[in-house]
């Protein structure tokens, strides 16, 4: 979680049930303006929830292109606003460089991660292939499937958050992140694994649709395998077969459905 600000917030609820109004006290996701700033320019502010938030800053930075290890991040502050928290980021000077030859000013939000985006070949890049020789078992997704809702902590408490689960190729969960925005959880995620805080091979589920940008996310952190739990898009399903990635959707207990790459997945 962050430092100085905790993701449930507890609030005054009122309840109107069975002719009666009871106030209780609440637990909810608290969601905060994060703002990225990169050699003290700011880069972008994200609607975010303040966990994991340097494993946050390091799989956006990754998923974005703004570097190309975690090694290029050389230190990372957190300063508590009146307005929400800012991350400063320390880049080395060559990925900076990089940084500010193609930088765009965008507001995120928990919706569209593409917002901002200032020409259609900058929204929709070449993909990145995924280079792997893996495969997985259709058992292997269903273990995932039904031990996710095991692994959301936030989601129990407040009802309000996504989760991106990182599992071993036999389906055992080994990490989850949690945020309001499915697109930061995934950051979280590939951020995570980028630091080293989990080593194994395996797949990435999340509590999502499967948009072009999750796709795009897991593609570009070399992930051979995304399921999701609601369904894909047209322009995922396209990229996905483009970059040779696994899409797996409407990840549910007995069922699940392949729309590209369905090679990597065994019938044992």
């Amino acid at each position: 979680m962050s430092r100085y600000v905790d993701p449930v917030s507890h609030v005054l609820r009122h309840v109107w049930q069975d002719g009666k109004l009871i106030d209780v006290e609440d637990q909810v996701a608290t969601e905060t303006p994060v703002a990225l700033v990169y050699n003290g320019i700011s880069h972008v502010v994200m609607m975010s929830t303040p966990s994991d938030l340097e494993d946050f800053v390091t799989g956006f930075s990754l998923s974005e292109g703004i570097i190309t290890s975690p090694k290029h991040i050389l230190d990372v502050e957190e300063v508590v606003t009146g307005k929400g928290i800012e991350l400063h980021v320390t880049l080395l000077a060559e990925a900076f460089s990089g940084l500010k030859e193609r930088r765009r000013n965008l507001v995120g939000r928990t919706g569209c991660g593409l917002c901002g985006a200032e020409s259609l070949d900058q929204a929709i890049p070449e993909p990145k292939s995924v280079v792997s020789d893996l495969q997985f078992s259709h058992i292997a997704l269903q273990t995932a499937i039904l031990g996710l809702s095991n692994w959301q902590e936030l989601q129990k408490q407040t009802g309000a958050v996504h989760a991106a689960a990182w599992c071993d190729k036999e389906g055992n969960i080994l990490v989850v992140r949690e945020d309001v925005g499915r697109h930061n959880a995934l950051d979280k995620l590939i951020g995570a694994k980028a630091r080293g805080i989990f080593t194994t091979d395996g797949f990435v589920l999340v509590t999502s649709r499967a948009s072009y940008e999750m796709v795009s996310k897991t593609a570009s952190a070399n992930i051979s395998l995304l399921a999701a739990v609601s369904a894909p898009t047209s322009l995922a399903i396209d990229l996905a077969n483009e970059c040779g990635l696994s899409l797996v959707g409407f990840s549910r207990p007995d069922r699940h459905v392949i729309y590209a790459n369905r090679q990597r997945i065994e019938s044992k």
